[in-house]
């Protein structure tokens, strides 16, 4: 009897477990729908819209080294670096890596062309996205800017 309750147990358990879906192509899609939201936001200088898609806590680190916590510092930076910078901003999501059903990372090429004199600055990104109860959000941006190259030796 204590064999056919533990096994009872075992699999009232396991069986939720076992009926989750694990994330997809869908929410692949849903994220790489989010980081174009997220870059024509900017683009319209919209901080309410940019805003509504990070977490409270999200933050920001930037190719400067300038560090943005909170998503209201996050959207007031972004804001003021799209007035100042202007040229025109692209992100192209080339990764998006599920560590669990409900966050994932995607990585992308983040270019600024169009700026003063005609240069385009060429980065990486990478965002840590989570799911809300309505919908993935933002809870973190690395933009990186590739060093040179090391000499070899």
């Amino acid at each position: 009897m204590r064999i056919l309750f533990a096994l009872i147990s075992i699999a009232i358990t396991a069986v939720p477990l076992l009926a989750q879906e694990p994330a997809g192509s869908g929410d692949e899609g849903a994220i790489k729908d989010l980081v174009r939201r997220y870059v024509e936001g900017r683009e319209r200088i919209d901080p309410e819209s940019v805003a509504a898609l990070f977490t409270p806590d999200a933050d920001q680190l930037v190719s400067s080294g300038e560090w943005r916590r909170g998503r209201d510092e996050v959207v007031r930076g972004t804001m003021a670096s799209s007035r100042s910078t202007g040229g025109h901003r692209s992100i192209t999501v080339e990764s998006v890596r599920f560590l669990t059903r409900d966050v994932a990372i995607a990585d992308g090429r983040y270019d600024l062309t169009e700026l003063a004199g005609g240069a385009t600055r060429r980065m990486w990104t990478t965002l840590v996205v989570k799911r809300a109860a309505d919908g993935w959000r933002v809870a973190a941006i690395r933009n990186m800017l590739p060093a040179a190259p090391s000499p070899s030796r």
